[in-house]
C-alpha cells in the first residue's frame, strides 16, 4: 500500500504515465486519466481521511460475437475496452465494507449481514453484498475496507457498467485478503451470482466473464458453471481500425418483456425436440423440424432459434478468422452477425413502438457513410440503446461527426481493446 502524498506526487511526476498507457492503450487520454486517478485520491482522502492505500481498475466490454447466445449454453466473443471503474482502497479492521462515488450516497455492508434482502433488489448495495456472500461461499477470506469508485464505463449503452463494479469488488477482495488467488474465471462466476441472486437480474455470465477475464474472450458456456475460457489475442489498432460504439439514445424503458421473451421464445423452442437449451439441438435437427417450432411456438420462435444456431457458428469463424490473420474476413462474419439480429432474432427494434428505431436509423446511416470503411451491427440486448461499428481510422473522425450530429454530441465513443480485465494498479 502506498501513502496517499505520496501516490499523488507519483501521478504527477509521471511516474505511472506508461503504466496507464499499457492499460488504457490510448495515449491520447493519459493526461485525462492522470487526473481521474489525482481525483479519486483526493476524494478518498476527503471522505476517509489519510490512509495507506492500493488502486485497482475493472474494465466494461463490447460484445463482438455471439449476440444472445449465453443464456442458451451457446459461444460468445467479447472484449474489455478502454473504459473502467476504478477504486482508491484502504483495509479496513472494521468487519464492514464502506464505498462512495461521485453523485451517490455512501454505501455500508456489514460482513455479518449478508443474507439476501428482497427490499435492495436493483440497488449497488445487492450488488456489494452478493460478491461478498459468493466470495465467502467460493471459500474465500473476505474483510472490511473502505473504497472511493469512479466510474467511466457508459451507463445504459450495452457496455456492462454492472459487470464492471462486480469484478471490482471481486478483485478487490482477492487482493486485499487472498493474495488476488482467486481466478478472474471464479470472480466473474462470483459476480453473476451476485446479479442473479442478489439484485435480481437474470443475465447470462458473457458480461462478467469478459470484464474479468480482458482481452479478447472467447467464451464456451456448453457447461455453465465450468465455461472454457480462452484469450484470443489480437491488436485491433495494428489492423489500422477503432471500435466504435454509438449511444442513439433511445429509451429502455419498457422494454423488460422484450427482452424477457428472447430466452422464453428460445427456450421453447428448444423444448419442441425434448430439450431445455437450443445448444442441444443440431442445426439439422432444427431445419428437420422447422415446422413443428413454427406451430407450437410461432414463427418469431423459430427466426430467433435459426439465428442461434447460426450465430453460435459465427462464433467460431470470427475466432479463427482472428487466429489466422483474416481481418477481413473477421468483419464479413460481424456484418452477418449484425444481419441476422436485425432479420431473424429481431431485436434491433421494438414492434410494440415503430415509430421510434433509433438503433435502425444508426444502422442505416452507418452502413451509407461507411461503405467499405467499415461494419456495423446491433450492440448487446438491443431494442434501444447502442451499436458497435468496426471502422477504418482515417474514416473515424468523419464517422464520430456524422453520429454525433444525428444522436447528440458525445454519442459517437472510440474506444480501444484492453489487454487487462479486473486487476490491481497500484
Amino acid at each position: 500500500m502506498k501513502a496517499l502524498k505520496e501516490l499523488k506526487q507519483e501521478f504527477r511526476n509521471g511516474t505511472y504515465r506508461a503504466l496507464l498507457t499499457e492499460l488504457y492503450a490510448d495515449e491520447s487520454r493519459i493526461d485525462a486519466q492522470t487526473d481521474r486517478y489525482i481525483h479519486a485520491i483526493e476524494e478518498f482522502e476527503r471522505i476517509y481521511g489519510s490512509h495507506a492505500v492500493e488502486i485497482y481498475s475493472a474494465p466494461g466490454r463490447s460484445e463482438i460475437g455471439g449476440n444472445h447466445t449465453d443464456h442458451q449454453h451457446g459461444e460468445v466473443l467479447a472484449a474489455s475496452i478502454n473504459l473502467d471503474a476504478i477504486a482508491v482502497v484502504n483495509e479496513s479492521r472494521e468487519a464492514r465494507v464502506q464505498i462512495a462515488s461521485d453523485g451517490y450516497s455512501p454505501i455500508t455492508i456489514d460482513l455479518d449481514d449478508l443474507e439476501q434482502r428482497k427490499e435492495e433488489e436493483g440497488s449497488t448495495s445487492a450488488l456489494i453484498r452478493g460478491v461478498l456472500a459468493g466470495m465467502k461461499q467460493h471459500g474465500y477470506h473476505i474483510g472490511g475496507f473502505q473504497a472511493y469508485v469512479t466510474s467511466d464505463v457508459l451507463i445504459g449503452a450495452g457496455l456492462s457498467s454492472s459487470a464492471a463494479f462486480e469484478t471490482l469488488i471481486g478483485t478487490i477482495l482477492s487482493g486485499l485478503y487472498n493474495d488476488m488467488s482467486v481466478s478472474p474465471i471464479e470472480i466473474a462466476i462470483i459476480g453473476q451470482f451476485a446479479e442473479n441472486v442478489y439484485f435480481g437480474k437474470p443475465c447470462g455470465l458473457m458480461d462478467q466473464m469478459a470484464c474479468s477475464v480482458g482481452s479478447l474472450v472467447h467464451i464456451d458456456f456448453l457447461e455453465p458453471d465450468a465455461p472454457i475460457v480462452e484469450r484470443v489475442e489480437f491488436d485491433l489498432a495494428a489492423q489500422g481500425y477503432s471500435l466504435c460504439i454509438v449511444d442513439t439514445k433511445g429509451s429502455h424503458a419498457d422494454l423488460t418483456a422484450d427482452y424477457a421473451a428472447i430466452p422464453y421464445e428460445m427456450k421453447q423452442a428448444a423444448e419442441c425436440f425434448g430439450k431445455e437449451y437450443l445448444r442441444q439441438v443440431s442445426r439439422e435437427e432444427l431445419f428437420a423440424g422447422l415446422n413443428r417450432v413454427r406451430a407450437t411456438a410461432g414463427d418469431r420462435a423459430a427466426l430467433r432459434a435459426i439465428h442461434f444456431v447460426e450465430e453460435n457458428t459465427r462464433v467460431g469463424q470470427e475466432v479463427a478468422a482472428l487466429k489466422r490473420g483474416d481481418f477481413s474476413g473477421f468483419l464479413r462474419i460481424v456484418k452477418a452477425s449484425g444481419d441476422s439480429s436485425f432479420q431473424f432474432l429481431q431485436n434491433v427494434y421494438t414492434n410494440h413502438d415503430v415509430a421510434h428505431q433509433n438503433v435502425s436509423i444508426a444502422l442505416a446511416v452507418s452502413s451509407s457513410l461507411l461503405g467499405e470503411q467499415g461494419v456495423s451491427r446491433v450492440h448487446g440486448g438491443g431494442f434501444a440503446g447502442t451499436i458497435q461499428a468496426f471502422v477504418k481510422n482515417e474514416a473515424v473522425a468523419d464517422y464520430r461527426t456524422n453520429m454525433d450530429q444525428i444522436f447528440g454530441a458525445g454519442s459517437c465513443n472510440v474506444l480501444k481493446i484492453r489487454k487487462y480485465g479486473g486487476r490491481k494498479v497500484i
